[in-house]
This record gives structure tokens, C-alpha cells and sequence, in this order.
């Protein structure tokens, strides 16, 4: 039994779940195949309170917690809807405008971003400059009463579907000093590439954004200028452990999974499951995944509770995201050829949590962080 969660979270769970295996499993494959979801799916989420849960009912969220979140990372990892960008747009995107946007900013985006009608994207790596993010080119010069923004910014999740974007960029090019600066996809001078052909996370629409003098008031600044970095590092937190909790589910599902098949799967006249080489392979998936999900759970609680420091959420997506490929390259492997074929949802798994290792910061700038605590 999780304690992490409460009635009410398990409530929602059964909410979310119908909605994903009702609306978005059965177009997934579709969607895959597209590059990118509908807009209508987003709307269609809107209208069931599962963006942005946790915007505050002023500004037309649900006002839920992180427990709320949390579930519905889970429930898209368990269907592995990895077309469906929601997370990034509500936990990552929204978190922003709420702490650090003005009442004028948080009044103009979050309601259509809670309704689904505004997609938001954070728009940070460029390509040049990945995980050290001071490092980026994207200049925000000043002229009076406005921003006039010039740079490009590539593997923007959402970046099709975006209607504003939260830009990382430097009002001194010599400066280290980053300003995060809200652009909306409409304005002169703004444009988006074609949707960039990925090895997994297929159905999601990634694609390079560029600007070419874009001009937005000043006003559009969240918070204070030259404080971005500090902004983005706050944040970070939570947006590893994210990458965390969808790990954990995904070993869990995956592992259950491969339970199923290997013992109705037979050969040399019994299932797979009677071969000693499956069980212990399936009995040590099974004690690392336990200890991770307590781990992540605690991690969630932290959460909660504010407290959940840095070096502790990169040890969570440290630990999350390379056992996660480990187990599922484990688990593809109990598969034998069928779990090679792209209809197996362990095929799938497979090739789109290869970059849970790099984005959120690397498996290797995860091991800086922590060792800077030793």
C-alpha cells in the first residue's frame, strides 16, 4: 500500500485512467505515426480538469497538489502514451507562470492553459548549448518598452502544437546572467521548424523554434531580469523527479507484463517461466523496482512538502532512468523476437526511455550535482 497518496488521489487515478485508455490508447499508434497529437486532445483533456492540476482555482485550475501530478505521470507511463505532452505543458511550463508570473501574466495564460487551448512549452537547449544552459546565444535586447528576442532553440517538446513559449535568453550576450521571457508563437519574426525525426517518442512534435527580432513588451518578462538561471535551477527538482515517478511506472507496468507473456510463452515443451535463468532474472527486476518505487515515492513526498532538495531529485533521475533502460532492455530480452516488434508495447518502452538518460540533465551532470555534496 502507497501512503504517498490519499483517497482523493486515488479517486482521480480512476478519472485519468478511463480518459487515457478511452481517448488516447486507442489513436496512439496513429498519432505515432503522425508525429504529433490533435489539438483536439488537448481540449478534450481541458474539459476534464487533467491539465495543469495544479493551477489554482483563481486562474481556472483544479487547485490540486503534486499527488494529482504525480498520478497522471503515472497513468501515461502505464499506457505508455509517449505522444501526449501534457507534462511538460503542466508541470513544467505552468509552474512557471504561477511562482514567478505576474498577476497580469497568470490571468492572461494559465485559463487556456488549463483549458487546453494554449499549449506552453519551455524553450531552453539551443544547438549549441545543452546542459550548460549559461552558455546559450538567444539575446533579449532592450528598446524601450519592449524585448526584441533573436536566437534558436531546438528539441522543443510541443513545439509545433506551442502557443507561447517560456524563452531562456541573456539581455547582455557577455554576461552569464539568463532572463526567462514569455513569447507567444504569434508574434512577427517568430516561426517554428519542421518536426524533428526522433529514434523513439515518436508521436510527440519536437522541433527547433527561431527568432528572428521578435518584439514583445516588457511586461512579458517572468520575474526579475538576470534571475533566470536561479528560477530554472529552483524548478529543476521537480522536473527530475517527474522523469523519476515515469520511470518507476514504466519498470512496474513493463514488469508485469513480462511476467504475463513469459508464463504463457513456452518452449522446449514448457513456459518460459519454468527456466530458472526467467525467474531470476524476473525476481531481481522485481527487488530493484520495489526499492525504486519506495525511493520515488519518498522523493514525491518531499514534493509535497517543499523540501525536496536537488542532490536528492538528481540522485532520483540518476537511479530512475538507468535502471529503467537496464530493466527494460531485460525485459525486451525475455520478449525474444516478438519483443523486437514495434506492436509490443516493451518494443516501445524500450526505444523512448532511451532519452530519459539525457533530457532533465544527463546521467553524467547528475553525478556532478551529486558529488558536489560528498
Amino acid at each position: 500500500m502507497r501512503t504517498v497518496f490519499r483517497e482523493d488521489h486515488n479517486i482521480f487515478r480512476d478519472q485519468v485512467r478511463r480518459f487515457i485508455d478511452d481517448q488516447i490508447v486507442p489513436h496512439h499508434a496513429q498519432w505515432e505515426k503522425d508525429g504529433i497529437v490533435p489539438m483536439e486532445i488537448w481540449k478534450m483533456a481541458g474539459k476534464q480538469c487533467l491539465l495543469c492540476t495544479t493551477v489554482p482555482e483563481e486562474y481556472g485550475g483544479p487547485g490540486g497538489d503534486f499527488g494529482h501530478s504525480a498520478i497522471l505521470i503515472e497513468e501515461l507511463a502505464r499506457a505508455n502514451a509517449t505522444a501526449v505532452g501534457f507534462t511538460t505543458h503542466s508541470e513544467i511550463v505552468a509552474p512557471y507562470i504561477v511562482t514567478y508570473g505576474s498577476e497580469e501574466q497568470k490571468q492572461r495564460y494559465l485559463p487556456k492553459m488549463v483549458s487546453g487551448e494554449l499549449v506552453g512549452v519551455i524553450a531552453m537547449t539551443e544547438p549549441g548549448a545543452g546542459s550548460d544552459l549559461r552558455s546559450i546565444r538567444t539575446t533579449a535586447r532592450r528598446e524601450g518598452d519592449e524585448y526584441v528576442i533573436s536566437g534558436q532553440k531546438t528539441f522543443i517538446s510541443n513545439g509545433i502544437n506551442a502557443g507561447m513559449a517560456v524563452v531562456v535568453c541573456k539581455t547582455d550576450p557577455s554576461s552569464r546572467n539568463l532572463t526567462l521571457i514569455c513569447v507567444e508563437t504569434d508574434r512577427p519574426g517568430f516561426s517554428k521548424g519542421k518536426p524533428l525525426e526522433k529514434i523513439g517518442l515518436k508521436g510527440q512534435d519536437t522541433s527547433e523554434l527561431f527568432f528572428d527580432d521578435v518584439r514583445v513588451p516588457v511586461s512579458n518578462r517572468l520575474g526579475e531580469e538576470d534571475q533566470g538561471f536561479d528560477y530554472l535551477t529552483h524548478q529543476l527538482a521537480w522536473e527530475r523527479c517527474i522523469i523519476a515517478i515515469r520511470a518507476a511506472q514504466s519498470i512496474d507496468t513493463l514488469l508485469e507484463e513480462t511476467i504475463t507473456y513469459v508464463k504463457e510463452r513456452e518452449a522446449f515443451g514448457r513456459s518460459l517461466f519454468k527456466f530458472q535463468n526467467s525467474r531470476f532474472t524476473l525476481a531481481e527486476a522485481k527487488a530493484e523496482a520495489t526499492m525504486l518505487r519506495v525511493f520515488v515515492d519518498d522523493c514525491l513526498s518531499k514534493v509535497m512538502e517543499g523540501n525536496l532538495s536537488p542532490e536528492t531529485a538528481a540522485m532520483a533521475k540518476l537511479v530512475g532512468s538507468e535502471m529503467q533502460n537496464r530493466l527494460l532492455d531485460q525485459f525486451l530480452q525475455l520478449h525474444g523476437g516478438y519483443g523486437y516488434m514495434s506492436e509490443y508495447k516493451v518494443a516501445r518502452a524500450w526505444l523512448d526511455a532511451r532519452v530519459a538518460r539525457i533530457y532533465g540533465g544527463t546521467s553524467e551532470i547528475m553525478k556532478e550535482i551529486i558529488s558536489r555534496s560528498l
